[in-house]
């Protein structure tokens, strides 16, 4: 476990400029839920990670769908959930809900619950689902750890991105998960599994670090800043957990404990190693592509898809049954 890194003085360095300092001045809070919601309270937050790559999101649909037009909730709702009218979804931890909007489009569902502890998101949420007069979305403020799961009532329990901020996973999926689905029920997750509190072991840092040598030095520039991005370290704890206490807390024990209370129906892994953290803080250089760009990406794609080989992936995207 590393406790302070050199990527920890970058990263600080890089959040100043990129969030500013007032972003910086809020991680210094006793509250570890004031620390948690000021990581995702910032509306229009202009980043440089891979998700904001058009080319990266085509990967996600093509591994998760094998569609790379397809995104997952077109994909969920006609392949696996086809023909089913009047269904009840929870999500937890929803943010902005731009996932739960997306399938309240869709006539399958009666109901839709989001679930979490940010004010911010939740209102911009709001009125998204207003402008488009979608009346099958509901939203609850509220701390997971005291909502009232009520018995056998949804049909989905859906987390993205989210599941890996809670603690006790397996007694929140093996108990709180499977008393709210109904008979079954099925339990959806688009998450990172990789290792707890982002302690990359050295082989992975090491091949990122390898793949960080198939860009050439003028996309390395970081996002907002005059200097390149040559190496990486890899996270200490120590920040990691200054900066959001539930990140990561438990991420290496989803599968296991998903595994271990319900039945996998469908479940893809669409890696993420090498990409997630090689593209951090210069992804900015491949939203718009031309043939060098393009021919980087691929290089960075087929790096990664050795990589998973012999290493499992760092995000799955999954579905399982109640039994």
């Amino acid at each position: 476990m590393r406790l302070i890194t050199l990527d920890d003085i970058i990263d600080t360095y890089a959040k100043s400029k990129q969030r500013g300092v007032s972003f910086i001045a809020s991680k210094f809070n006793f509250s570890g839920i004031k620390r948690t919601k000021s990581t995702f309270n910032e509306l229009n937050t202009v980043s440089a990670n891979w998700w904001i790559i058009p080319e990266v999101k085509k990967r996600w649909n093509l591994l998760i769908t094998g569609d790379k037009n397809m995104e997952f909730e077109e994909f969920l709702v006609k392949e696996l959930l086809k023909d089913t009218k009047g269904l009840k979804m929870l999500s937890i931890g929803s943010g902005i809900c731009d996932h739960e909007l997306k399938f309240a489009s869709f006539d399958n569902f009666e109901e839709i619950l989001c679930l979490d502890i940010n004010e911010v998101l939740f209102d911009e949420a709001k009125k998204i689902a207003n402008q488009k007069e979608l009346k099958n979305i509901k939203f609850k403020l509220q701390n997971i750890y005291e909502y009232d799961f009520p018995e056998n009532y949804f049909d989905i329990v859906f987390f993205h991105h989210s599941l890996h901020h809670f603690k006790n996973i397996d007694q929140l999926v093996g108990q709180k998960i499977k008393q709210t689905l109904k008979e079954k029920g099925v339990l959806v997750i688009d998450e990172f599994v990789g290792p707890n509190r982002l302690q990359f072991p050295k082989h992975q840092i090491k091949a990122v670090n390898q793949s960080l040598q198939l860009i050439p030095k003028k996309y390395r520039k970081r996002y907002l800043l005059n200097f390149y991005k040559n190496k990486i370290y890899g996270s200490g704890v120590l920040r990691v957990i200054l900066a959001d206490p539930s990140e990561c807390v438990e991420s290496e024990s989803i599968i296991p404990a998903v595994h271990r209370h319900l039945k996998p129906i469908y479940e893809t892994p669409y890696g993420g190693n090498i990409l997630a953290n090689t593209l951090k803080d210069i992804a900015h250089h491949f939203v718009d592509l031309d043939p060098e760009k393009e021919k980087v990406l691929k290089e960075l794609f087929e790096f990664e898809n050795q990589y998973l080989k012999e290493h499992s992936s760092d995000f799955v995207f999954g579905v399982y049954q109640k039994e």
